[in-house]
C-alpha cells in the first residue's frame, strides 16, 4: 500500500489526545476494529467526545463502564445510544441528515480525529467508503487525522464514494464480515399500511423510504408497478426483489435517470453483493442526497416515513417519546419537504394506529408532555395507518382532526372525537361512524382504473362535507338527494351533514373520487338508507353527468351490493323518474325488477339479494 502508515495498537494514543473529539464511521460501515482499539487503550484516551449517528452492531462504548472516560454525542440514536442518553451520560444533537457535513466542515462540530472503514485502494490509490458515504466524506474533510480500517469484504460502491490513500493518516488491516440486519417480519397491520400507501403511488414514481416493517410491505405491494426509481437516504433487501421483477428501473427518473441514488444501504449479504461494483447504484453523501432542493428535481417524487405519534392537527413526533429521546430527526424532514417540491410528489407519513398491543392510539388529541415536534403540521400531506388515508394539505383543523380521527384504531375513534369536541377543534353536533369490526377485514379503500384514469372507490367520511356540497353544486342539473329523486334547488349543509352520518348503524354512503395531488372530488356517490323494514334499504346514485359512461354507478352499485350483504339486507329499493334511462338501465342490468309505478310519476326498482 505505498507509503501508507500501518497503524499498531499501542500507538493510538500518538492520533488521538485527550479532549479530542473523534468521529466513528456510520451504519454498517462502523470501524469495529478500530472502536475496539479505542476500548483497549480507553484508559490512556480519557477525556474523548466520540460523535456518530446510527451505528449497527456492537457499541459497547456507550455502555456504563466508559461513561467517565467517554462522551458521546449521538446525533442519531441507536439502542446504546439511546439508552445512554436516558441516563445522563450521553447527548444527543438533533439535526437533519443533510444539514449534518455542514456542522463538520464549517467548524460548528469540528472533527479531530475520523475513525472509518473502507475497501482496499484500487490500482490508482482510490479506497471506497462501501456501504455507508452518508456524513463520512465531511468528517474526514474536518478532521486532521484519518484513521482508516481496511477491509476486504468491504463492497466498492460508485458515486462520491471514494477517499485516496494520501490523505489516510494510518491504516489497520482488518478483515471482517460488513454487518447484516434482518428483515423486519411483516404483519397484518403493517401489509394493510402497505397496501394503502401503494394505492397513492402512480407508475413512474421515484420512491424514498427507510427501513422496517411499513417499508417492507409497502415494497411488497408494488409488485404490478412499473418503472419505479429510487432516491432514498438508504435502502434495504426488499428493493433487490422489485428490481429483479422489473418495477425498479429508474428509466422515469427526472434526476440521476438509470440510477438507484442513496446514501448507505443496511441488510444482508445478497444487498452488499449487489451493489459492488454496480454501476446502476450511486453512493452520495448525506448534503447532496437528503438536499429538499435536489430532492425535489425528481418529478413525482414519493416520501415514506413513520411516526411515534401524530396530533389531530398534523404535529408529527419522531424522535421521542415524551421527554425520553428514541431516534432522531434523520432525514424526514428533508424527504418530505422535498417530496412537496416535487413536480406531482406526494409526501406521505405511515405508522401503525396503535402502540403496546392496541392500548395506545398513535393518533393523539394533544402530543404527549415532553415530546418534541420533527415534522410540522404544515408540512404534513398525507398520514396513513392500516384503518385507511388522511389527505390533510389544504384542510382547516377541523377537517384534519376528522380525517386522522377516521383513520385511528375504531376503539379510539369515540375517545379522540369527544377529546377534540372539548377542545373546540370539532363541534359539539360531530359525529364519527365506525364500520363493522367484521366489515374492516378488507381494505375499505378500492383503487379503480377507468376510462380516462385512476379513481378510488370508499366510504363517505364526516370530513367529506366539503367536498360532498361541491360535488353536488357542480352538476350541469339541479341537485337530487337521496329519498327524494325529484331535482332540488340546492344542497344545505344540514343535508351533506345528513349525507355522511348514519342515522342507522347500517346505513352507508360510498363515494367514487378522483385526485389532484392531495384534493379529493367525488365523482359519483351511492347512499343506502335502512327503511322501517330494517332488512330492507332504499338506494340514491349519482355520478357527475361529465364522468358518466365511466362505469363509475357500476362499481358502485356492485360494492354497494357487497356491503349490503355483509350487513345482512335482504331487500334493495331504488324509486326512479322515467326520464333517468341510464339508471334504469343500469338497475337492470344488476337484476332490479320494476314493482310498480308510484303516484308521483316515480318507478319503484326493487332487488331481492
Amino acid at each position: 500500500m505505498g507509503g501508507l502508515k500501518k497503524l499498531k495498537i499501542k500507538e493510538l494514543s500518538a492520533y488521538i489526545k485527550p479532549g479530542n473529539r473523534v468521529f466513528i464511521g456510520s451504519n454498517a460501515a462502523i470501524p469495529t476494529a478500530l472502536a475496539d482499539a479505542i476500548l483497549e487503550q480507553a484508559e490512556s484516551l480519557r477525556d474523548i467526545e466520540i460523535v456518530h449517528i446510527l451505528t449497527l452492531g456492537d457499541d459497547r462504548w456507550t455502555g456504563p463502564d466508559y461513561k467517565d472516560l467517554f462522551r458521546i454525542n449521538s446525533l442519531f440514536l441507536g439502542a446504546g445510544a439511546r439508552l445512554a442518553v436516558e441516563k445522563g451520560y450521553a447527548d444527543y444533537t438533533p439535526c437533519f441528515l443533510s444539514e449534518i457535513p455542514g456542522l463538520f466542515t464549517e467548524g460548528i462540530l469540528p472533527i479531530d480525529v475520523a475513525l472509518i472503514q473502507v475497501s482496499p485502494p484500487d490500482s490508482q490509490g482510490y479506497c471506497s467508503f462501501g456501504v455507508s458515504v452518508d456524513i463520512i466524506p465531511a468528517a474526514c474533510r474536518s478532521a486532521r487525522t484519518i484513521l482508516a480500517q481496511i477491509n476486504p469484504r468491504m463492497p466498492i460502491t460508485y458515486g462520491q464514494s471514494f477517499i485516496h490513500v494520501d490523505q489516510i493518516t494510518a491504516f489497520l488491516e482488518a478483515e471482517v464480515p460488513i454487518p447484516e440486519l434482518e428483515p423486519a417480519k411483516l404483519d397484518k397491520d403493517s401489509t394493510r399500511i402497505g397496501k394503502y400507501v401503494a394505492m397513492l403511488i402512480e407508475d413512474g414514481a421515484t420512491l424514498q423510504m427507510g427501513i422496517g416493517k411499513i417499508p417492507n410491505a409497502v415494497l411488497k405491494a408494488l409488485g404490478n408497478h412499473k418503472d419505479l426509481g429510487i432516491h432514498s437516504e438508504m435502502f434495504s433487501d426488499g428493493v433487490l426483489d422489485l428490481v429483479e421483477k422489473g418495477v425498479i428501473t429508474n428509466r422515469k427518473k427526472t434526476f440521476h435517470p438509470g440510477k438507484i441514488v442513496t446514501t448507505f444501504c443496511m441488510g444482508s449479504k445478497r444487498l452488499y453483493d449487489y451493489v459492488h461494483k454496480n454501476p446502476h447504484v450511486e453512493f452520495h453523501p448525506s448534503d447532496y442526497v437528503n438536499s429538499p432542493t435536489r430532492i425535489a428535481r425528481n418529478d413525482r417524487m414519493v416520501a415514506i416515513n413513520s411516526a411515534i405519534e401524530i396530533d389531530l392537527t398534523g404535529q408529527v413526533v419522531a424522535d421521542s417519546l415524551g421527554f425520553q429521546f428514541y431516534s432522531g430527526i434523520g432525514g424526514q424532514v428533508d424527504f418530505i419537504r422535498g417530496a412537496a417540491m416535487s413536480r406531482g410528489g406526494i409526501p406521505i407519513i405511515a405508522l401503525p394506529s396503535t402502540a403496546k398491543k392496541g392500548s395506545i392510539s398513535r393518533i393523539v388529541p394533544h402530543l404527549t408532555k415532553g415530546s418534541g415536534v420533527v415534522t410540522s403540521r404544515g408540512d404534513v400531506h398525507y398520514v396513513v395507518t392500516e384503518y385507511g388515508i388522511a389527505t390533510l394539505r389544504g384542510k382547516s383543523v377541523r377537517e384534519r382532526a376528522l380525517e386522522l380521527i377516521q383513520i385511528a384504531h375504531p376503539k379510539h375513534r369515540e375517545w379522540l372525537l369527544k377529546k377534540a369536541q372539548s377542545t373546540g377543534l370539532i363541534p359539539a353536533h360531530q359525529k364519527i361512524d365506525v364500520l363493522p369490526v367484521d366489515e374492516m377485514e378488507d381494505l375499505d379503500v378500492i383503487k379503480l382504473k377507468l376510462g380516462d384514469g385512476k379513481y378510488f372507490l370508499r366510504q363517505l367520511h364526516p370530513s367529506d362535507e366539503n367536498r360532498l356540497q361541491e360535488f353536488f353544486y357542480s352538476q350541469e342539473a339541479d341537485i337530487v338527494l337521496p329519498n327524494n329523486p325529484k331535482p332540488q334547488a340546492r344542497i344545505s349543509r344540514t343535508d351533506a351533514y345528513a349525507l355522511v352520518h348514519s342515522q342507522d348503524d347500517r346505513d352507508f354512503t360510498l363515494c367514487v373520487v378522483s385526485r389532484q395531488g392531495p384534493r379529493e372530488i367525488i365523482q359519483g356517490l351511492i347512499y343506502c338508507k335502512i327503511t322501517k323494514k330494517k332488512t330492507e334499504a332504499e338506494l340514491a346514485l349519482m355520478v357527475r353527468r361529465s364522468k358518466r359512461g365511466l362505469g363509475i354507478g357500476q362499481q358502485l352499485l356492485q360494492e354497494c351490493l357487497h356491503t349490503a350483504k355483509k350487513r345482512h339486507l335482504q331487500t334493495l329499493i331504488c324509486n326512479v323518474l322515467p326520464t333517468q334511462a341510464t339508471m334504469l338501465h343500469l338497475l337492470k342490468k344488476f337484476k332490479f325488477q320494476r314493482q310498480e309505478e308510484l303516484v308521483d310519476g316515480e318507478v319503484r326498482m326493487e332487488l331481492k339479494i
